[in-house]
């Protein structure tokens, strides 16, 4: 299966300026090798066959038609090849010379896309040899082929729609990619030559990235380099590809030899972000249609799983393109903007948080003192409680204690030992059985006394509960489920370690910052049955429902990127090489997938919380799901796959 990826490459050959016969040698070359590689479509700068500063030898009938012969040579070679090729040249449509793009395959010119927007500006005099092909719409003979010129020409393959723009095209305004992407690209390719100065391959990238974003696509970009003119420009040879506002793959800039830069496009992916985003929708509505051209079918090769040169985060919540620490401090700042508001709106007096010395409820307290801070409110407004029960271990309770006194807040110790007890005697449940009904009993004791104590002192309850724990339903219903406000509803287990590591780093004393890192090591633990004969831990999280990181990562592509599970397992296999077998990632998936519909009933009545990653379980935000529907298809989809 191919899973929706397209492999891609944004060529810069070498060039020797108005030598059509060289320069097509060396894109030869580069096509030959990246057909070797899997490409399926790749691209070259813009003016490719005769080099873009030719300057006046535009005029010259002799490099038109040396230009001419040199693709003649160029679909000879490609007869034989299944790799689309985009190659840029000047073409003559009667007494008109155009800047084109020529698509070719199978040793056929499929389209030629003229450049729309000529720059004559600055250092850019376009306009003194090109015509915009804005207005046309013919067809031409060219090496003995009848063939479309139109500058929204869309290129339908076996797997995905491209389009195509050339440099200026996308520094417009409204750029033609806007356009071809609303009428149905779902890549785009640019042939461009932009010399480089100071600090402009920064607002390049910048430009590129929210393109693609924008478009919701891929964005292949490819750009003149060593060979060009150096009389008063310089050119980089930029290879770039995007997805989404995320850059797959980039190449050197300023080497003096040719380069060829691949990656995998996920097709699919985008396909899903479009169908979920209703204003890109509508606003395709506003377009009217692109002529397509049908490609040729490609070698049955294709349809397999190209073998993957780009990356597959590990940690998909975090954004590749930001510093790390960056985003965690935007994520603590939006939990503590989130509760200030709520505690404004209800004017509450104090804030009533379990503290277990976990991870969960130690980022909810920090975000809880944090906000105190922000209101400049006393910080004793929170009344920290710590309920020692059964399965209560000294380290743990330990660390709950010291972190109250390190972050000066009212501090309670209220154990509910007695009072499960009695509850046990009263429903006629033995202690000695260490069910369901004995470890969730403490649960809910717990939050009994929370929500009695936040009457007694006008509070509110804050929520400690994770996304994690939300989607696999790691929770006891009416229990730690539910508070008045949940602050760490959309973070997701590994981004709460990695933020209660940030806060450690950056925030705190060395005494605090220990308390904080032991707490991070801490093995995560509902505590609910009583430790082993050590004294440590017996009852571990992730020994019983599997690694948070997987589930994460599952969680991720399932409701963000909306993979089926087979995809999501491939992809895991790839993010997660080297750390857990094909074998091992396969259960978990089978776990989460299962948990993930059987316990939606609990996020159908979730309390109130802020959303701050890219994903909200909640009824009211992203989620919206029948608490009855069943994970058969999905399990399914999983279990059919070979070992």
């Amino acid at each position: 299966m191919q899973y929706g990826f397209v492999k891609v490459a944004a060529a810069v050959p070498q060039v020797h300026i108005g030598d059509c016969e060289w320069n097509t040698r060396q894109i030869e070359s580069l096509i030959v090798q990246a057909e070797g590689k899997g490409v399926e479509i790749i691209v070259f700068p813009e003016l490719s066959i005769t080099g873009y500063t030719c300057a006046d030898l535009f005029f010259q009938q002799q490099l038109t038609d040396s230009c001419e012969n040199a693709m003649f040579r160029l679909l000879d070679v490609t007869r034989s090849l299944n790799i689309i090729a985009i190659v840029g040249l000047p073409l003559r449509v009667g007494s008109v010379l155009f800047n084109v793009a020529a698509v070719v395959q199978h040793g056929q010119i499929l389209g030629i896309v003229p450049k729309t927007f000529i720059p004559n500006y600055g250092e850019f005099y376009e306009k003194r040899w090109f015509t915009s092909g804005h207005n046309i719409d013919t067809t031409t003979t060219y090496c003995a082929q009848h063939v479309r010129v139109c500058p929204q020409l869309l290129f339908r393959t076996s797997s995905c729609t491209f389009g195509i723009e050339i440099c200026e095209d996308l520094w417009a305004p409204v750029p033609t990619s806007s356009l071809l992407a609303l009428q149905g690209a779902e890549v785009v390719f640019n042939l461009s030559a932009t010399d480089e100065f100071a600090c402009k391959h920064t607002y390049l990238c910048n430009l590129l990235s929210q393109q693609s974003a924008r478009c919701i696509c891929g964005y292949v970009y490819a750009s003149c380099g060593f060979g060009e003119s150096s009389q008063d420009l310089v050119f980089a040879g930029n290879g770039l590809i995007y997805e989404n506002g995320t850059q797959l793959a980039n190449g050197t800039r300023f080497e003096m030899k040719e380069q060829m830069v691949v990656s995998e496009i996920d097709v699919e992916y985008l396909r899903n972000q479009r169908q979920a985003n209703t204003t890109f929708a509508e606003s395709a509505l506003t377009v009217q249609p692109a002529p397509v051209i049908e490609t040729t079918d490609n070698d049955t090769t294709l349809l397999h799983t190209p073998a993957l040169t780009r990356c597959i985060s590990s940690a998909p919540f975090l954004c590749a393109d930001i510093p790390a620490n960056e985003q965690y401090s935007d994520m603590f700042s939006m939990q503590v903007a989130g509760l200030a508001r709520r505690v404004t709106h209800i004017n509450a007096k104090t804030l009533v948080i379990g503290i277990s010395g976990g991870l969960d409820s130690t980022l909810a307290l920090l975000v809880c003192a944090k906000t105190m801070d922000k209101l400049s409110r006393s910080r004793r407004d929170v009344i920290a409680i710590t309920m020692p029960g059964f399965g209560t271990t000294d380290r743990t309770y330990q660390n709950a204690l010291q972190l109250m006194q390190a972050l000066d807040v009212t501090m309670r110790e209220i154990s509910i030992r007695q009072a499960c007890l009695q509850h046990f005697n009263d429903i006629g449940h033995n202690a000695d059985n260490h069910d369901v009904t004995y470890e969730n009993s403490q649960a809910r004791e717990r939050t009994q006394i929370l929500m009695d104590v936040a009457n007694q002192e006008n509070g509110i309850v804050v929520g400690t509960g994770d996304l994690s724990e939300l989607a696999l339903g790691w929770a006891t219903y009416n229990g730690d489920h539910m508070s008045n406000y949940g602050v760490n509803a959309s973070i997701p287990k590994t981004i709460v370690r990695n933020i209660v590591t940030w806060i450690a780093n950056t925030d705190f004393d060395s005494h605090t910052r220990e308390v904080l890192l032991d707490i991070v090591s801490t093995p995560i633990s509902p505590e609910l049955i009583p430790a082993g004969t050590d004294g440590e831990i017996k009852q571990k999280t992730e020994d019983l429902v599997g690694p948070y990181e997987l589930h994460d990562f599952f969680l991720y592509h399932l409701v963000h990127s909306k993979f089926r599970p087979s995809k999501i397992l491939y992809l895991a296999t790839c993010a997660f090489a080297g750390v857990y077998t094909d074998d091992i990632i396969r259960h978990w998936l089978r776990t989460f997938l299962r948990r993930f519909f059987s316990q939606q009933f609990k996020r159908s009545c979730m309390p109130d919380g802020p959303k701050v990653c890219s994903i909200s379980l909640s009824p009211r935000g992203d989620w919206r799901m029948p608490s009855d529907a069943t994970a058969g298809e999905w399990l399914n989809d999983i279990d059919n796959l070979p070992s």
